[in-house]
């Protein structure tokens, strides 16, 4: 496959400190393509899967040129405003992003036919930005595919066989999964997100794991504990039912790389440190004294990072920092309310330097 793209295989090996984990190396950017002069404009999110490792699909598509027929060499861009219109066949001159070259496997006429629409791959990249290999191929029964952090919050939770375990905003389930395995499926994984939807991925990786420790709930986090509840009932839970609670909450995603633009408004990434605190407040009341508290994000603001640890060691006594294990990023930034000695006990991950994906092997 990658003789046939003219790419090197990437760079594979077992982390020297997480065991279960494989580090795959992302390379890029590639600035050196030469473009074409057909240009192929796909929507944000088929242009996102393209950055880390997809081909291009038929559904994904939103213009190509009238003359585009299946051979042809072009150029894909990303339309960042979602303001292409399906079907266009004029050179796009909205907000757009280059992602990289490929080889269309369609003709125009083929990929915008009114009767029995096409699936499949629409654009096979074969000079992409970033090289980063797809992984959609693998088995979800032996491999999950995560960023490395979102690995090493799991690790840091330090999940043990027998506990009692909350996942907050659990969705898509690839650290749910990952508690439940390190536990060694003996135990409670009580996995809750906000929507059936998000449940349902959360349980086929559950299922695909054979993992029967997990319960999931399709609920709101910031309503999960009540003094009047039972905890065999579900969600909500009394307080203090939980030994330890990994809230990875909301975000405004500005931490992944690579990544396109991120079409957020103000008011919305202004909400985000609002949820966050009453996400906190729920996580506090649920977990036993003595128990562990894990809060992570996928972004870089201070408001959604330090600032909210800040806030949260102030207006809970019950609270205090621990010793990351493992440490494996950087200390967190400087940030009033928070002491030099409790800077460096936050775990930060630049987003210029992280860019690997990484597979938990749990096997």
């Amino acid at each position: 496959m990658y003789e046939d793209r003219k790419r090197k295989p990437p760079v594979m090996y077992q982390h020297p400190i997480l065991e279960e984990v494989l580090i795959i190396e992302n390379r890029g950017p590639n600035t050196e393509c030469q473009k074409s002069e057909k240009e192929v404009i796909v929507d944000l999110s088929c242009g996102m899967s393209v950055l880390r490792g997809a081909d291009v699909f038929v559904q994904g598509i939103m213009g190509a040129p009238p003359n585009m027929l299946a051979g042809d060499h072009v150029s894909v861009y990303a339309d960042l405003d979602g303001k292409c219109l399906k079907g266009s066949n004029k050179v796009y001159t909205g907000n757009k992003t280059y992602v990289g070259n490929g080889v269309a496997q369609r003709s125009r006429a083929e990929i915008f036919k009114t009767e029995n629409p096409l699936s499949g791959v629409g654009v096979l990249m074969t000079e992409p930005l970033y090289e980063a290999p797809s992984l959609s191929d693998l088995s979800p029964h032996i491999t999950y595919p995560q960023n490395f952090p979102s690995a090493v919050c799991v690790t840091v939770l330090d999940p043990q066989p027998g506990e009692v375990i909350l996942d907050m905003c659990a969705a898509p389930g690839g650290k749910t999964t990952h508690i439940a395995t390190n536990m060694k499926d003996k135990g409670r994984v009580v996995a809750i997100d906000k929507t059936e939807q998000k449940i349902r991925r959360v349980k086929r990786n559950a299922q695909n794991w054979n993992l029967t420790c997990i319960e999931c709930y399709a609920f709101d986090s910031t309503k999960s504990c009540d003094v009047n509840s039972d905890f065999n009932n579900g969600p909500p839970y009394p307080p203090e039912t939980f030994d330890r609670i990994l809230l990875d909450a909301p975000c405004s995603a500005l931490g992944q790389r690579p990544s396109l633009k991120n079409p957020m408004s103000l008011k919305t990434l202004k909400s985000h440190p609002v949820c966050q605190r009453k996400l906190l407040e729920k996580a506090v009341d649920l977990l036993k004294p003595g128990g562990v508290l894990v809060y992570s994000t996928c972004t870089i603001t201070l408001e959604e990072n330090e600032e909210q640890v800040a806030w949260a060691i102030n207006k809970f006594p019950c609270l205090s920092l621990d010793e990351q294990i493992p440490f494996l990023g950087e200390v967190g930034r400087q940030c009033e309310g928070l002491s030099e000695d409790e800077i460096s006990q936050l775990q930060y991950f630049n987003p210029v330097l992280s860019t690997t994906d990484v597979l938990p092997d749990c096997t």
